[in-house]
């Protein structure tokens, strides 16, 4: 049944007909995966030329909102870069549940920003013009003594406004619409938008707490991936984190690789408790990006990019000609906080708070049988053997958490449940009610 008996496309012209499409996927009237109409036939229903309707079949392929795959035609992208992101698809919880599925740090944790904010107007001097805008010279000295500090590299430093954009831009600066990139199965939800925003084609590599594993990495550059994306630590939504072995193995694996770019993702920065294991400069291409949002609050949109010199030169050089640069008044609110011993200690208190509840809950479901992984970060992934089942049974039982679906190319099912505002006392209703759910009582069987 295609497409035209559910959802009427319409339009005389190639945009318009490419609008009602795209209007029909964001209104959830057309779902990932539902076939399109032939060309012929939407052509013959709308009395306008194939050659209209193929130009505007061209323009969704092209805008990652459809795939065409020879004789099994044209369907909505499995996940469709339209207003709607995938996180968005999160099963809104009904009233009086607990929420555990927003996977956003504790707003009760993060620095204030007042007193520094003050600061900065008293000091902040007088406004400056285009030349003399760009990244500080004090941003470039203390982030890259920060990344030294960890083991990173720097020959090439720049800023970008946050993780995503910072990926974003490296994969427009290395790859081309289609290209194939190596991501983390399950993985983040904004990643995945944004390779269909791009039209690149993500290949899942399997992990486990250690990070993407070896043979997964492998088998995901000998299907043709020109990019590899690693969550350094916290990888959401598993909590795994790259250890010094699974370094060393992808190190040797990645060695020289002049046609792959490498793009390291420390988001969780400050709040990680383990160390950190770099990749970078394994291959000639490559990038590490921090971010600030994680530690200090999701509205101060910064990362720093460290890489090889042509690549942060690529990266610098297409925000010359787009955004220009990162605030300068945001950079030295960033350095500010940095500097402040106070907010480091209450990062570090952030960090022990995280870690403490994220612990607690794995071993209060080990107790109960039910192993969980989650060496980092905020959030804890569970293995199930049917979501659907789990969720609605912790949802009855007044719980609220992630279905894994949103995460997952081709990987096991799972629930992804934050315990970033969870309180300790909290921890064995929800214990009892997660093992409940992922080992449902089956129902009784007749007999004869």
């Amino acid at each position: 049944m295609f497409v035209s008996v559910r959802y009427q496309v319409t339009g005389a012209t190639a945009a318009d007909i490419s609008a009602s499409i795209e209007s029909g996927i964001r209104d959830a009237a057309l779902a990932p995966g539902d076939p399109l109409p032939p060309v012929r036939t939407l052509a013959a229903d709308l009395a306008v030329s194939p050659a209209t309707v193929s130009r505007a079949y061209a323009e969704l392929r092209r805008r990652g909102l459809v795939v065409t795959a020879g004789r099994h035609g044209t369907r909505v992208r499995p996940r469709p870069p339209v207003a709607a992101r995938r996180a968005a698809l999160r099963p809104p919880p009904a009233p009086g549940l607990r929420d555990l599925s927003r996977g956003e740090p504790d707003q009760r944790l993060l620095p204030p920003l007042r007193r520094h904010l003050a600061a900065l107007a008293d000091t902040v001097g007088d406004p400056v013009g285009y030349p003399d805008l760009g990244v500080l010279p004090e941003m470039t000295e203390v982030a890259g003594a920060r990344l030294t500090a960890d083991g990173v590299p720097a020959p090439g430093l720049t800023l970008t406004g946050g993780a995503l954009d910072g990926i974003e831009r490296l994969l427009g600066a290395h790859l081309r619409h289609g290209d194939a990139v190596a991501v983390e199965d399950p993985g983040w939800t904004g990643l995945l938008d944004l390779l269909a925003a791009l039209g690149l084609r993500p290949i899942g590599m399997p992990i486990d707490d250690d990070g993407p594993i070896v043979a997964g990495v492998a088998a995901a550059l000998a299907a043709g991936a020109r990019a590899l994306i690693v969550t350094s630590r916290a990888q959401n939504p598993t909590g795994a984190a790259v250890s010094a072995d699974r370094a060393s193995a992808l190190r040797t694996l990645l060695a020289g690789r002049a046609d792959l770019l490498l793009i390291e993702d420390d988001h969780a920065a400050e709040l990680a408790r383990v160390p950190l294991h770099p990749l970078a400069g394994a291959t000639t291409h490559w990038a590490f990006l921090r971010s600030v949002s994680k530690p200090f609050g999701p509205d101060l949109r910064l990362a720093v990019l460290a890489g090889d010199e042509t690549t942060v030169a690529r990266v610098a050089g297409r925000s010359r000609v787009g955004t220009g640069w990162v605030s300068t008044v945001l950079q030295r609110l960033v350095l500010s906080l940095w500097k402040d011993p106070e907010v480091t200690a209450l990062v570090d208190r952030a960090a022990e708070s995280y870690e403490r509840r994220r612990h607690a809950l794995i071993a209060a479901l080990a107790d109960r049988g039910l192993p969980a992984h989650g060496r980092t970060g905020i959030n804890v992934w569970v293995p199930v053997d049917d979501e659907t089942s789990a969720l609605t049974a912790l949802r009855d039982a007044g719980w609220a958490v992630a279905p894994g679906a949103l995460y997952r190319i081709a990987g096991p099912p799972g629930l992804r449940i934050t315990v970033s505002d969870l309180n300790e006392e909290e921890l064995p209703a929800l214990a009892d009610a997660v093992a409940r759910a992922a080992r449902p009582t089956p129902s009784p069987s007749f007999t004869a």
